[in-house]
């Protein structure tokens, strides 16, 4: 299914500054925004005041999110991966308890 665009979210694949679907002219993800709003329950309004954005914004990012389903599973299986990835490489290692 094509990408359904919606006015104000730049998708990751034309952004020239993000790798993910983000608010245009900010560094602000989607993925970011559905979270704050939709899984830690805060105010679209509060949000948005916090981020220097319209509510609109944070309203559009929702839309674009459940709009793309497929595609937002696609963004959270490669941050999964990329997290996975770092964790392989990192060479520090917690203190020993004792």
């Amino acid at each position: 299914m094509a990408t359904q665009r919606v006015t104000g979210i730049v998708p990751g694949d034309e952004s020239e500054i993000h790798d993910e679907p983000h608010v245009a002219g900010s560094r602000i993800t989607v993925r970011y925004l559905q979270r704050q709003v939709e899984e830690r329950g805060r105010p679209p309004e509060e949000v948005a005041e916090g981020h220097g954005l319209d509510v609109a914004d944070v309203y559009a990012a929702l839309t674009y999110y459940h709009r793309n389903p497929g595609e937002m599973e696609r963004v959270e299986t490669r941050r999964t991966e990329l997290a996975d990835e770092a964790a392989e490489r990192t060479t520090l290692t917690p203190p020993d308890e004792r």
